[in-house]
């Protein structure tokens, strides 16, 4: 059966947008046979690392007559640290088979060269905490930094089986300016499993000790509709008729200023916290970010898979992939590439038009686009130069 395009929420009232622009934050070179099947073998690509510079709500034109509403500057993901040296042993030994690496420029150069102090920056959310999207956390003073559940027990002692703790940084993150995400709801069926959630623990429900948490609650993406408030006397249509629309595209996620702009998106599979930005950027135009829910856009549209290998390693022969929960992983793709059935947004550097914050009237007919966006995306990076910072997407 072929599926519908999924419902997306239409705007508010009044309703806020954000601006996003992608920044680089470094290139590290992956084997195309530990990311695809059906690969080259022999095949290995630079990819970029990039971050994504989000501003809510969109700044306005300068020619308002009012004073725009404080300006919020958050952070996607930080890319690679400019001095690898500043990498644990274990991490330098990891960093040498995803060679050549480039660091200049990084995150923070990307955000002055664009001119923007990183000093501005108020929040930094982490997809995860892998070495390529960590960055250098010192270079933001003033940011608080927002992770998944799990992900600084994840900094101290690794997340099993294929990522041990000297893979990790304990005080990678300033533990006074960071915050996790709270736990996803444990379904109360036997199922327990980490693809259900993107922490890995079976009472991941409780709130854990010592660890600082936002005041956030996860909930389906999109939320269900409301109840009629009156009984339908027409004729009831078919059973199945909408069932894609009545299963949430995303079991979980967060408004995160709690006016639909931007969602965070629970993505499982990756790493434990593991998560993606879903964003609201015009009236009828949402940006997707997903992190490393895949290394390569052609798992979404189907035409590859994620790869599983042969992996020699601290636990003898296994079969894995790059993904810690493969099912998990395989999931949020399939959540991530439903989004693909809706219109694609406009791409190719093209300028998109200034969203009027007061604009009023909104074209309930206009079609609804998304465009999707993974971090080493190499072609998505070649494509669109003109929407790094200070374009934007």
């Amino acid at each position: 059966m072929t599926q519908k395009p999924p419902t997306l929420p239409p705007p508010l009232p009044n309703q806020t947008y954000v601006s996003i622009s992608a920044l680089d934050g470094g290139h590290l070179t992956l084997p195309e046979r530990l990311f695809i099947t059906d690969a080259d073998p022999e095949k290995r690509a630079t990819v970029p690392s990039m971050s994504f510079l989000i501003q809510h709500p969109s700044p306005t034109p300068s020619t308002t007559t009012t004073p725009p509403p404080p300006t919020t500057t958050l952070l996607f993901d930080l890319g690679i640290k400019r001095n690898l040296t500043h990498y644990r042993p274990a991490q330098q030994s990891h960093i040498s088979h995803r060679q050549p690496v480039h660091t200049d420029p990084d995150v923070s150069a990307s955000l002055s060269k664009g001119g923007m102090d990183p000093s501005a920056i108020t929040h930094i959310i982490l997809s995860h905490v892998h070495w390529d999207h960590i960055g250098t956390p010192s270079d933001f003073p003033n940011a608080e930094f927002i992770v998944g559940s799990g992900t600084l027990d994840l900094l101290s002692h690794g997340d099993p089986p294929f990522y041990p703790a000297d893979l990790f940084n304990p005080d990678e993150l300033p533990r006074d300016r960071t915050c996790e995400l709270p736990p996803t709801p444990t379904p109360t069926s036997s199922s327990s499993s980490s693809s259900s959630s993107s922490s890995s623990s079976p009472s991941s429900t409780q709130r854990k000790p010592f660890v600082r948490q936002t005041s956030h609650s996860w909930t389906p993406f999109p939320p269900p509709p409301p109840p009629p408030s009156t009984p339908s006397t027409s004729s009831p249509s078919p059973a199945n008729d909408d069932d894609d629309n009545k299963t949430p595209l995303f079991k979980n996620a967060i408004d995160f200023f709690a006016d639909s702009s931007l969602y965070i998106i629970d993505a499982p599979g990756h790493l434990t916290g593991h998560i993606n930005l879903l964003a609201r950027v015009a009236p009828h135009k949402w940006v997707y970010l997903g992190g490393d829910c895949c290394h390569d856009f052609r798992i979404l549209t189907g035409e590859k898979g994620i790869a599983v290998y042969e992996d020699e390693g601290r636990r003898g022969v296994v079969m894995r992939s790059v993904h810690k929960d493969l099912e998990g992983a395989r999931a949020t793709v399939e959540g991530v590439a439903r989004l693909l059935l809706l219109a694609p947004a406009a791409a190719g550097g093209k300028e998109e038009e200034e969203v009027d914050e007061n604009e009023e009237e909104v074209d309930e007919n206009e079609e609804v686009k998304v465009e999707v966006v993974i971090a080493h995306d190499k072609e998505w990076r070649e494509r669109n130069r003109a929407r790094f910072w200070p374009g934007r997407l």
